[in-house]
């Protein structure tokens, strides 16, 4: 097997593991959103489309109807997602959608497919929360543009410390036990220490990374499972964690817990065929925020151990 690392130049030096559409990914042409934010953490907020291209919506069947998930494209036929999401492999039913802004209503840059294949990472321990990953290929590749294309996804090594910036987006509900959101969700958050959350939590593993804000009010939700948490590197928008599970509804002191992209580099590697994900390696440099916030306003609010995937009605 070989591991393919990308790094990601600003002055236009060539890049690999890339994709066909412009040769990138990462890229979001819609999106005007910051690396770093300005006076405070915003969240809470109605996305427009286009701005996070690689968002996936997931329609899962289970006993009594269908739940919903959150899932990244990261190549022209797989999606990254969580494990919890996934009590069977069956892909019966499955459906992905791609450029979606709303959870009903007109959608005129969705694509929806089916689900060839569903891989559980081998040592996910739904006790524990740990490797809580999930690979699923779609039955046929996209093609990329504007509203659907893939997100870089962190290398092994990639460094984020306390305070950096980051972005988490789903169709989650707004508060817990809350109704679903009826656009894309977009939330601003500082990422938190494995050392801070583990005092929180307690268990808190290397496959783990976590983000919110000291004062609560701001988080993922139920429906937000197996989303994106990302980061702006200069250009490029990188993936750093899966939405995974959390204690309360955008507790103080409980950020939300994610699945540490970085730490599965080689499995997802050894599992993707087609297109080399984009594997772009995140140091110490990148942009810092606060860790302290306003409390309060829209909140995608987390529910307990292990966020539970929301029926769609």
């Amino acid at each position: 097997i070989i591991f393919v690392t990308v790094f990601c130049w600003t002055d236009g030096k060539e890049e690999r593991g890339m994709f066909e559409r412009g040769g990138v990914c990462g890229t979001a042409p819609l999106n005007s959103r910051m690396a770093v934010t300005e006076s405070r953490i915003v969240g809470g907020q109605d996305a427009a489309a286009g701005q996070w291209p690689w968002q996936a919506m997931l329609q899962i069947p289970v006993a009594g109807g269908t739940a919903l998930c959150g899932g990244s494209l990261i190549n022209s036929q797989w999606i990254l997602s969580a494990a919890h999401c996934f009590k069977s492999t069956s892909t019966s039913n499955v459906v992905v959608s791609l450029g979606r802004i709303t959870e009903q209503g007109s959608n005129p840059h969705q694509v929806s497919l089916s689900v060839s294949k569903i891989i559980v990472h081998p040592n996910y321990d739904s006790s524990t929360n740990n490797n809580d990953l999930t690979l699923l290929k779609l039955a046929s590749p996209v093609t990329f543009n504007d509203y659907i294309s893939p997100i870089c996804l962190a290398a092994a090594g990639s460094d984020f410390p306390g305070g950096t910036s980051s972005w988490v987006t789903g169709f989650g509900t707004l508060s817990s036990g809350g109704p679903l959101a009826s656009t894309l969700q977009e939330v601003n958050i500082p990422i938190v220490s494995n050392t801070q959350c583990n005092s929180a939590y307690g268990g808190i593993t290397n496959q783990m990374i976590c983000a919110g804000l000291t004062t609560g009010g701001l988080d993922s939700c139920q429906g937000d499972s197996g989303g994106p948490l990302v980061i702006k590197n200069s250009t490029r928008w990188v993936q750093a964690g899966v939405v995974s599970f959390g204690e309360g509804c955008a507790k103080p002191d409980f950020p939300g817990v994610y699945a540490r992209v970085s730490e599965f580099q080689p499995w997802i590697s050894s599992q993707v065929d087609g297109p080399t994900p984009g594997f772009v390696d995140f140091g110490s440099y990148s942009n810092i925020t606060s860790t302290s916030g306003p409390k309060g306003g829209v909140s995608n609010g987390c529910l307990s151990l292990c966020y539970p995937m929301t029926p769609l009605t």
